[in-house]
């Protein structure tokens, strides 16, 4: 599988992306500057977590409009696995690749803590190696991760199975409907305010992270 980690100024999970691929892909990925303006020819993408621009003006919102975003709305838009995690869920929203914003937490703290996760649709490329209503344990660390979308918007979401994952019995941060990471509806482009990259390893703290890599990886290969 061949993958692409665009890194944007003040990225600081583009890293623990890379480290992640590698491990269960057994490809490094290319680190891609945000300034660049072609991606190299990929399976996969993934748009890290961090504090992109210092979430100056909005988060997200300055990433957006990095030169490199036209071609990943491009390869998304065609069918490419797209995959935002975090800030990078931030960016998604922000570009129009998914539906709904991420607003400050309902509590006006950052957050940064393990979380339980009910997986809420296995029919994606990123999630088929989870169970239905399988609960996993992946951590969080943000302070804008309240999702919110218009009561149609939420509907439609939930009525054509784009939500992925929810914020099982702790929503952390006031998200609507407890959702924690949707996919577009071609389901190609997965958003998500945990972060599965920090738990592939035991040593690390867990494993649930494992199987969304190793999915996209078998899938992609």
């Amino acid at each position: 599988m061949k993958s692409a980690v665009i890194v944007f100024p003040a990225s600081n999970c583009d890293r623990d992306a890379a480290v992640a691929l590698e491990r269960i892909s057994g490809s490094k990925p290319h680190m891609v500057w945000h300034g660049d303006s072609d991606l190299p020819e990929v399976d996969l993408i993934v748009l890290p977590g961090g504090f992109s621009y210092g979430d100056y003006l909005r988060c997200g919102a300055m990433a957006s409009q990095s030169p490199i975003m036209k071609e990943v709305i491009k390869k998304a838009k065609a069918g490419t696995p797209t995959l935002g995690i975090c800030n990078g869920f931030q960016v998604l929203t922000e570009c129009g690749l998914l539906p709904g914003v991420l607003m400050r937490n309902a509590g006006l703290h950052f957050v940064c803590k393990t979380v339980p996760l009910s997986v809420e649709n296995t029919d994606t490329v990123f999630t088929s190696k989870y169970g239905q209503g399988e609960v996993i344990d992946v951590p969080i660390a943000h302070h804008d991760g309240n999702y919110f979308a218009d009561a149609d918007t939420l509907d439609r979401v939930e009525g054509e199975g784009q939500v992925a994952f929810r914020y099982a019995n702790d929503n952390p941060n006031g998200s609507a409907r407890d959702i924690a990471g949707i996919v577009n509806a071609k389901s190609n482009v997965l958003g998500l305010m945990p972060h599965p990259e920090r738990v592939i390893d035991q040593q690390l703290g867990g494993t649930d992270g494992a199987p969304l890599f190793a999915a996209l990886t078998e899938a992609l290969s």
